[in-house]
């Protein structure tokens, strides 16, 4: 009896290996740290696609850039060329590849998830999708990075008038503008920076979603002040190089479109979810939150419209036109 059991244990054993052997390593990028919702998003991903590919595909999902030597702006670019496999990155990271990515993130563009819904899980964002293959990349699912919120150690914000001076970090080029507008000084870094950047005090503050960043990243140890303002939204997708994509077979690009849509379900909502829950626990971390009411958001609307033209010419006027005629449908 007992050698049948460690007949049967050895059997097992080698049934288990021999499956992880077969299994095709992926490496799936992303920029910010390991506890946040694109790792959980990534991760479920991973966990999805073994299961509906018997153990074939095994994610490896690697955080803070760390294959783009901490420079979340190249992921996409290197997916792009099939150096990466996959990439859950926000559009934002992508526009100096494809600037048109920066519709989604104009200022007040949105004001609720459902005006976001219009767009990201419709119509609107098949031009995007169109523009990001035709540079390699093979969009499978969206997800949320969120609505973009201000901290700053050195007062409550507002007003504009509030933002004179601030030193802010900023993602991307259009946020610069945007900040520049508020009469702020926009301080482009990589994410993997700005923590130490906001500890030191080089910076004053950063815009970031409270969800997917400020709770999991532990902003609030670091800043004093919130503004729940909305200004920006800023999506997440999950991406697969395309010559990877290209070299599966059709029932097996199914399974991973289908383990892609699942896992970005998941990432949107347990990231709304950490937001509606969010303002709450700040709170009782020692955050001083302020949220502006409907007329002081106008006035940041009012400021922030020279950026919104700026870049609404950049992104093209008709893929605008089908944003806001989406968001409009949602109203």
């Amino acid at each position: 009896m007992t050698i049948t059991r460690i007949s049967f244990a050895a059997l097992a054993a080698s049934a288990i290996m021999a499956i992880s052997a077969q299994a095709e390593t992926l490496r799936l990028s992303h920029n910010v740290g390991d506890t946040t919702t694109w790792q959980q998003g990534a991760e479920k991903f991973g966990e999805l696609l073994s299961a509906k590919t018997d153990g074939a595909y095994d994610v490896r999902v690697f955080p803070n850039a760390q294959l783009s030597g901490g420079d979340q702006m190249k992921q996409a670019e290197m997916v792009g060329r099939g150096a990466l496999d996959l990439v859950v990155t926000s559009a934002i990271n992508v526009t100096p590849l494809v600037p048109e990515m920066a519709v989604f993130s104009l200022p007040y563009m949105y004001s609720d998830y459902a005006q976001v819904d219009a767009t990201t899980q419709g119509e609107a964002v098949k031009p995007l999708e169109a523009i990001l293959d035709s540079k390699g990349i093979k969009v499978l699912a969206w997800g949320e990075n969120g609505f973009r919120e201000l901290t700053n150690n050195k007062q409550p914000v507002k007003s504009p008038a509030d933002m004179k001076g601030l030193n802010v970090r900023v993602a991307g080029p259009m946020y610069i503008d945007v900040m520049n507008a508020l009469g702020a000084n926009p301080q482009q870094m990589q994410w993997s920076e700005t923590l130490t950047a906001l500890q030191q005090g080089v910076v004053d503050g950063q815009e970031n979603p409270i969800g997917a960043v400020i709770i999991p990243q532990q902003v609030y140890e670091m800043q004093k002040y919130l503004t729940t303002w909305h200004y920006s939204y800023d999506p997440l997708f999950l991406g697969i190089s395309k010559a990877k994509w290209d070299g599966l077979d059709a029932d097996t690009q199914a399974k991973f479109q289908e383990a892609a849509t699942e896992a970005m379900a998941f990432q949107r909502q347990i990231s709304r979810e950490g937001t509606d829950k969010g303002v709450a626990f700040l709170k009782e971390k020692g955050m001083e939150v302020y949220e502006p009411t409907p007329e002081e958001l106008v006035a940041f609307r009012e400021a922030t419209k020279p950026a919104f033209d700026t870049w609404a010419a950049k992104v093209g006027p008709d893929l605008v036109k089908s944003f806001q005629d989406a968001v409009a449908s949602a109203q």
